[in-house]
């Protein structure tokens, strides 16, 4: 990735800015800002409903073609549940 853009644009926010002390010349830098510090959290909560269909999917699909290893796969995949929900508690902790 190619960044070298970046810094003129940064530049040209920081010299916007100059002698004021709020965002109100950058109002999309500002909501920007605002939505950029709760956007992991979502993520995370989002990756975290894919993982657990998945282990769902895999747990029921395994059920399916061994009956008798019920017990072992129920508790791999709660294990492996509260792992993948365990990334979420994670990217709470990191809310500002």
């Amino acid at each position: 990735m190619n960044f070298a853009g970046a810094a003129p644009v940064a530049a040209a926010g920081i010299q916007a800015q100059k002698g004021k002390s709020d965002m109100s010349t950058l109002p999309l830098l500002a909501a920007a800002a605002e939505m950029g510090g709760s956007i992991h959290v979502g993520l995370a909560a989002m990756g975290a409903g894919v993982g657990v269909g998945l282990i769902g999917m895999g747990a029921s699909a395994a059920v399916g073609r061994n009956p008798g290893a019920a017990t072992k796969i129920l508790v791999q995949s709660i294990l492996a549940i509260a792992f993948a929900e365990a990334i979420v508690f994670y990217a709470l902790f990191l809310v500002k």
